[in-house]
């Protein structure tokens, strides 16, 4: 492979990087996974740095020093901004002639989709939805939390579930099972000793998400509170699912809503049946799925897009994925 053939593609999430090196041809020849990438939390700097590791393993593996383009598909990239200043980063790196930039929720998408038109909600730790057309244009939103109008993601359900069944406990809110079924996961008799726990941290930050599972499993169990939170989320997917296809004009036709992260991917029959209930209801048209592809799949295809190749090496890097 010559030195400028090919694309650089880069998924870099909050948890773990995978990168892939692949020829005009569609071979793929170099891999690797690095940490999660988190810019805001140790700037953009070190951030790409430690990017700049990972990658350079790959292309040891593939015997090159640099390609045509690069497309990263970046978590914390959700403002034009953000994209810009860490393209001008990647820039700098000289790791392709050219650099394309997105949110790694497009990655998501693209790997679920044959053409680049389509709808992806995500929800794991938080929660964001893209949409594209061929022609380029996206629909997105800022996604950075409750300033930003978002509710849901793993943390927001957690968080929401603590509330209901504190309440509860003391008697400022009506009953739910929540109260007993929080603390008894940390092995605690009462939401004050969780609350005092998650407070002086006895309990560690991070694993506040643990409660999710615990929230879904009282849901199913026919908890009111449980399963108003669970119909909560689903409503919220339907939401930026709908507005995303108004704004893209894709309404009125078949379109892909595919639903993908942690919690999405779980399939909660409650969640999942809502969720389709109510876009047969707002978007008949659209056709959820569940994505199962690896983002860094999706990273690639957006690199295949920009380099206009045939359809021939889009399905040979596809296959390649499907065998993983």
């Amino acid at each position: 492979m010559g030195m400028t053939a090919g694309v650089l593609a880069i998924d870099a999430g909050n948890s773990k990087t995978d990168v892939a090196v692949v020829t005009a041809a569609g071979d793929i020849v170099g891999t690797a996974r690095g940490g999660g990438f988190r810019p805001p939390t140790v700037g953009i700097g070190v951030a790409v740095d430690s990017l700049a590791e990972t990658v350079g393993r790959a292309f040891a593996e593939a015997g090159v020093t640099s390609v045509a383009h690069v497309s990263a598909c970046l978590a914390n990239a959700d403002l034009p901004v953000e994209e810009e200043q860490l393209a001008a980063a990647l820039h700098a790196r000289a790791w392709g002639a050219t650099v394309e930039v997105r949110n790694d929720t497009f990655a998501i998408l693209r790997a679920g989709i044959a053409e680049p038109r389509g709808v992806a909600v995500v929800c794991g730790a938080g929660i964001n939805c893209v949409g594209m057309r061929p022609d380029g244009r996206t629909a997105r939103f800022p996604a950075i939390g409750r300033i930003s109008g978002d509710w849901g993601g793993g943390w927001g359900l957690a968080e929401e579930a603590l509330w209901y069944a504190a309440r509860a406990e003391d008697g400022r809110g009506g009953p739910t099972a929540l109260a007993r079924t929080l603390p008894a996961h940390f092995g605690l008799d009462s939401m004050y000793a969780l609350i005092e726990a998650l407070h002086l941290e006895h309990i560690a930050h991070p694993r506040r998400h643990e409660l999710t599972p615990v929230l879904f499993a009282t849901a199913v169990d026919g908890d009111p509170v449980a399963r108003a939170i669970v119909d909560r989320l689903a409503d919220e997917v339907v939401a930026m699912a709908t507005v995303a296809l108004t704004r893209l004009a894709l309404l009125d036709e078949e379109t892909p809503v595919l639903l993908g992260g942690s919690i999405l991917a779980a399939r909660h029959p409650q969640l999942d049946d809502r969720i389709r209930d109510l876009l047969a209801d707002r978007a008949p048209k659209a056709v959820p799925q569940v994505v199962t592809a690896s983002p860094v799949l999706g990273a690639v295809l957006l690199g295949l897009d920009h380099m206009e190749a045939p359809a021939e090496v889009h399905a040979r890097v596809r296959a390649h994925y499907e065998r993983e």
